[in-house]
């Protein structure tokens, strides 16, 4: 496969990132309707995180959706679905750090982050994958930025986003047992 550089690249670049500003700007006007796919059972639950992952910075809140069909499904499928369906939405964190590196580099955070994913790289998306935060999608936009490889962010994400949702399934099917 040829490598892209110069004009193509940063054509590839600016597609990537309008795509994703444009995902994030549609799953946050639709999220009713996202809502109603929870009738798919566990196909519906790993769309559902997919799409509340897809967003950039403005979360729709995938987590409390998985805590609700924690109570109703098996905790430990919920969370199999809901954390594989997480993982593949954060992908647009990811694109967007590839397609917008010019931009996130010059930010105050960057070097800051950029030195621990270089040192850390995959324990630091671990962690954020597994802690309910805010701060993961800029971890993925730096792992994109970085050029970490896709394979390896998506095999660092997985079992951190499984085990955040296997916490928020048990505690929905928790809640029930109360009632």
């Amino acid at each position: 496969m040829k490598k892209l550089t110069g004009w193509k690249l940063t054509v590839v670049r600016i597609l990537a990132l309008i795509a994703v500003i444009g995902l994030t700007a549609f799953l946050v006007i639709k999220r009713d309707k996202i809502q109603k796919l929870e009738g798919l059972g566990y196909p519906g639950i790993f769309l559902i995180s997919m799409l509340s992952n897809a967003t950039l910075i403005l979360p729709v809140p995938g987590v409390l959706f998985t805590s609700a069909m924690g109570a109703v499904f098996n905790p430990q499928l919920v969370a199999l679905a809901a954390g594989t369906g997480a993982t593949l939405g954060e992908l647009t964190g990811y694109i967007a750090g590839f397609s917008g590196q010019g931009v996130i580099e010059n930010r105050k955070w960057y070097d800051r982050i950029s030195g621990w994913m270089k040192n850390y790289g995959g324990i630091i998306i671990f962690v954020l994958a597994l802690v309910p935060n805010p701060f993961f999608d800029i971890a993925g936009m730096v792992a994109g930025s970085l050029k970490m490889p896709m394979w390896k962010f998506l095999a660092w994400s997985w079992p951190g986003k499984c085990l955040k949702m296997l916490a928020f399934a048990l505690g929905g099917a928790g809640i029930l047992k109360l009632f």
